[in-house]
């Protein structure tokens, strides 16, 4: 029996005007907002792929699938919470989880301590198990042109 799983997992959304933007749980000023079925988390939903694929279930689409009305503009700390039932039938918790934020602007520190709290109580962990970092890509690609926004999420599971 494995009692150590680790996972990865990223996600991308484009970005729009006029819609809002949630990240890692928390609501971030901001002119733009992800485009997506759900509220358009991209830190919350490659933290999903993360920990399902930590345990071998496959992706966030596989349970949550975007042509579903039941999760039309559904509140991914919701997703996350499901996932986190999924993670606890299989008898693991969360070691730790490292996610890294790529956006161009807003700038995100003042978010990140709100983050890793918000994120660690939806996981029942403590926020020293949870790293939020965020970062630009030097006005290089779609997300220095500031058209998306991409989450890399890695997570360590114990038995």
């Amino acid at each position: 029996m494995t009692n150590i799983r680790i996972g990865n997992g990223y996600d991308v959304h484009a970005l729009a005007a006029a819609l809002p933007l949630f990240l890692g749980g928390v609501k971030i000023e901001s002119p733009t907002g992800c485009i997506a079925h759900s509220d358009g988390d991209v830190a919350i939903h490659a933290l999903c792929d993360a920990l399902l694929g930590a345990l071998a279930l496959g992706d966030i689409g596989k349970h949550f699938p975007d042509t579903s009305e039941e999760f039309r503009g559904i509140d991914s700390k919701i997703l996350l919470q499901r996932t986190m039932e999924m993670v606890k039938e299989k008898g693991y918790r969360i070691g730790n989880a490292d996610i890294t934020i790529a956006m161009q602007k807003p700038k995100l520190a003042p978010y990140i301590t709100e983050m890793r709290e918000t994120l660690a109580g939806l996981m029942g962990t403590s926020p020293e198990n949870v790293s939020v970092k965020a970062t630009t890509t030097e006005k290089l690609g779609f997300v220095g042109r500031g058209e998306g926004c991409e989450v890399y999420a890695t997570v360590l599971l114990l038995k």
